[in-house]
């Protein structure tokens, strides 16, 4: 095989995360032949608005609105996909494998649903797909996972893996803020979008748990298999109380590999304060994985960014410079080999916190207590205050128990006159 001197890219798209792979690859020119053993130059970037970005390169002659000059132009090597969303990212990046280009792609979303099939068409046209970039920003989490953990059975990963959120409970846990106000600050900032859906209902996470999950596993979870629950529920009460009690509140990805099969969660959890990930604050992100060989390891950093995201970004399009230098591409495949089963909410085992407005009369303890006995629900710690009024307000902290009793014990507490609500629950890890 011919070595290759110059290996052409094309970017597909040039916003934030495009922006920070061009600026990374003109800094990186100056090293890139003794690192790679060739240089990388962009052929072409395609964008929607020729003009706008004819601001934010050097040469406006390699910018295109047509993806047929990329996909017709056999010279390109690497396609650099950071449009983001389902389609037409995903048609491109199929043409592309189909095409014989190798594809590194940032793009959570399409992985999270289509990654297999796409992993698949990659191994079929022996070129490479590589994602670092779609999970936890700059922070190296899938090779490790595909390779440096490989000789693990690895039982678990969790972890905090969505900047938003994280900024927005730190900042409700460390100022008091509402929920309200921290948002308001996060979207002020440029953590939060215009739209904060996807963060702050969980759904950014739960499709980054879906890819750790199956390159983990090996065993294709899809975000449709995530159970995800968001923080828009939890208020400056529920901090107050878990700081109390020696807690703090995080959005946490979990999944596990259980002989009942796979869990896969994203939702609010309490933490214990000598917890690492507990001192996570703003908008880093942090993993941890359990094997069990390697025992636990922990992944922080930032967990997105123009300039993090293309570091992971950038990194995979090194890997595969050199593997095209090798003459190696091809190697990547889906690795999903198992077909284990997905576990429903209500079949995990957990702790959980329970915050309830009750009547404030002699007893209310003691039935409530005894409503969650009958149904398997053990009570480890409580604390009862006055309200106003006749009302006062009880917080529980259970033992594990398995989801369903609990809500069997939910479902008795509403038809209860002495129980006015119960105003949140909340999982506690561990």
């Amino acid at each position: 095989m011919m070595k290759k001197d110059v290996i052409q890219v094309a970017l597909l798209g040039l916003g934030t995360v495009g922006n920070g792979v061009y600026k990374v690859m003109k800094l990186q020119e100056p090293e890139m032949a003794r690192k790679l053993g060739a240089v990388l130059k962009i052929k072409r970037i395609l964008v929607r608005d020729l003009e706008k970005a004819a601001k934010k390169v050097d040469d406006p002659s390699v910018l295109t609105n047509d993806w047929q000059e990329i996909i017709q132009d056999d010279s390109i090597d690497i396609v650099i996909e950071v449009m983001g969303g389902l389609e037409p990212a995903g048609t491109y990046i199929k043409e592309a494998l189909r095409a014989g280009k190798n594809v590194v792609t940032a793009n959570k979303d399409l992985i999270a649903v289509r990654g297999g099939e796409l992993l698949d068409a990659a191994a079929d046209h022996q070129v490479d797909l590589l994602f670092e970039a779609a999970v936890a920003g700059g922070i190296p989490i899938i090779n490790p996972l595909k390779n440096s953990l490989s000789a693990n059975y690895i039982s678990e990963v969790m972890g905090i893996v969505n900047g938003t959120t994280n900024f927005i409970l730190s900042k409700m846990t460390e100022e008091g803020m509402d929920y309200s106000q921290a948002l308001a600050i996060a979207t002020e900032l440029g953590y939060a979008e215009a739209d904060p859906t996807a963060d702050v209902e969980g759904h950014d996470a739960g499709r980054k748990m879906a890819i750790m999950a199956s390159i983990a596993f090996h065993s294709r979870v899809t975000f449709q298999d995530v159970y995800t629950e968001g923080i828009t529920k939890i208020t400056e009460q529920d901090i107050a109380y878990a700081k109390e009690l020696g807690w703090v509140i995080k959005l946490l990805g979990v999944v596990k590999n259980t002989p009942e099969g796979v869990e896969a969660r994203v939702h609010p959890m309490l933490l214990p304060k000598s917890h690492p990930l507990a001192t996570v604050s703003g908008s880093y992100n942090a993993v941890f994985v359990h094997g069990d060989a390697v025992d636990d390891v922990m992944f922080y950093g930032r967990g997105a960014g123009e300039m993090p995201t293309a570091s992971a970004v950038m990194g995979d399009v090194f890997e595969v410079a050199k593997n095209i230098a090798c003459g190696i591409t091809g190697s990547t495949h889906c690795g999903c080999y198992k077909k284990l089963p997905i576990k429903k909410i209500d079949d995990i085992v957990s702790r959980y916190f329970l915050r309830m407005e009750v009547e404030d009369k002699p007893g209310v303890l003691a039935t409530v207590a005894s409503v969650l006995g009958n149904n398997s629900v053990s009570i480890a710690q409580v604390v009862q205050k006055a309200t106003s009024g006749d009302d006062a307000e009880i917080v529980v902290i259970t033992d594990r128990v398995r989801e369903r009793h609990l809500k069997d014990a939910l479902l008795t507490f509403e038809h209860m006159s002495i129980i006015k609500s119960v105003s949140a629950l909340i999982r506690v890890y561990g």
